[in-house]
């Protein structure tokens, strides 16, 4: 079977939109967190291309190159996700009565919160370089780099809810890097908010 990834945009729509369990959530929020970092590196790129940006061109070419890093590292998260949620499927499947089901899907469950958990904290990262963007790089792509800080966030927000809905009832500690994390994807989203309105002004 060919990897998500190679599938075209149509296809993987379509993909998401069919009635299987997979790709679902946790692949949809990786793929746009992949897309929020996909403008963050263009946001870098032409800033990088305009000799006006001078002084922050060292640190844009940090920021591209995060991005990249975390745009693959989110291409493999989604192909993860899309085969880590099976195990749950499988106990679910099993009899209530059957004497295994309850541990077997308690630590499916929680295998499958760890996907989503990196998820999250990768998409958060995205929302702090798109903010850094918006602020500091190329005026004319400022839209851009706000658009993928609001992707980033989204995605931090949902994948951080997939946890908690995986260790509902545990006391598990990704549920707090989970809240952390859509907590730093909140903040870097009112940062990069906070430019378009000085702009508006």
């Amino acid at each position: 079977m060919a990897e998500l990834a190679d599938h075209t945009l149509s296809e993987l729509l379509d993909a998401v939109a069919a009635k299987k369990p997979a790709p679902g959530g946790g692949c949809s929020a990786a793929w746009s967190a992949a897309m929020g970092a996909g403008l963050v590196e263009m946001a870098a790129s032409f800033t990088l291309a305009r000799p006006r940006y001078a002084g922050v061109h060292h640190r844009m070419l940090d920021v591209r190159k995060e991005a990249a890093r975390a745009r693959r590292r989110l291409i493999g998260l989604a192909e993860e996700d899309a085969q880590n949620y099976e195990p749950v499927l499988v106990a679910l499947r099993l009899p209530e009565k059957h004497r295994d089901r309850e541990q077997r899907l308690e630590q499916a469950r929680s295998n499958a919160a760890q996907t989503p958990l990196a998820i999250a904290e990768e998409a958060a990262t995205i929302a702090e370089l798109a903010a850094e963007a918006a602020r500091t790089g190329s005026e004319h792509l400022r839209g851009d780099a706000i658009t993928a800080a609001l992707l980033a966030e989204g995605a931090s927000r949902a994948s951080g809810r997939l946890v908690e809905i995986n260790l509902a009832g545990r006391d598990d500690p990704r549920v707090t890097r989970a809240l952390e994390a859509t907590r730093r994807a909140g903040a870097a989203r009112d940062d990069a908010l906070a430019v378009r309105e000085e702009v508006v002004r």
